[in-house]
């Protein structure tokens, strides 16, 4: 689905935050496998999982003709600083629900980027019919959970040692929903 753009403009740095062109999917690729580099708060280590320019288009046209998923993308400047996806699924006893994935680059952190995609994120939702927004999140990324928290998010479960991280340790994984009926 595709939403109308927004412009902020935070500590001096202006950005806007927009539906996923299929012309961003080359940016897209280069600043997800950064994002992944820059902190373990993702699924992936960096180049895991790689999604190439081809399937960025292939995902941001599916996106964009769902009505069940939102992917939206941070510009500052000509740059995507970051970007969010709401991926729901069209099978009937799950179709009210999506999944919440976050990635903003470091440097663009402190500037309301993550915050903004959310909160533009669960508007679409109630706007939409979607009653249910799900995410995972890593047990000390206290920020995230408190923003998450802040926003209408619960805390539905935890998923015991699901994490290994590069010091040796296994970490949880915290299960959050918001349930807007």
């Amino acid at each position: 689905m595709i939403i109308n753009p927004i412009e902020f403009h935070i500590r001096n740095i202006p950005y806007t935050i927009r539906s996923a062109k299929v012309d961003d999917a080359q940016n897209l690729s280069e600043v997800r496998l950064q994002v992944d580099g820059e902190t373990e708060n993702m699924d992936r280590e960096k180049g895991e999982a790689y999604i190439d320019e081809a399937d960025f288009k292939q995902i941001i046209i599916e996106d964009t003709e769902s009505p069940q998923n939102l992917f939206l993308v941070c510009e500052v400047g000509e740059r995507i600083a970051g970007f969010s996806r709401c991926e729901g699924k069209s099978l009937k006893r799950i179709a009210h629900k999506v999944e919440f994935g976050v990635g903003v680059l470091k440097e663009f952190w402190g500037y309301g980027i993550g915050k903004n995609l959310l909160k533009m994120s669960i508007r679409w939702a109630d706007d939409n019919g979607i009653k249910k927004i799900t995410l995972n999140v890593l047990e000390t990324n206290e920020k995230a959970i408190m923003l998450y928290k802040n926003n209408g998010f619960e805390v539905e479960g935890v998923l015991k040692n699901d994490k290994l991280l590069s010091d040796g340790r296994y970490y949880d994984t915290v299960v959050m929903g918001r349930f807007h009926p």
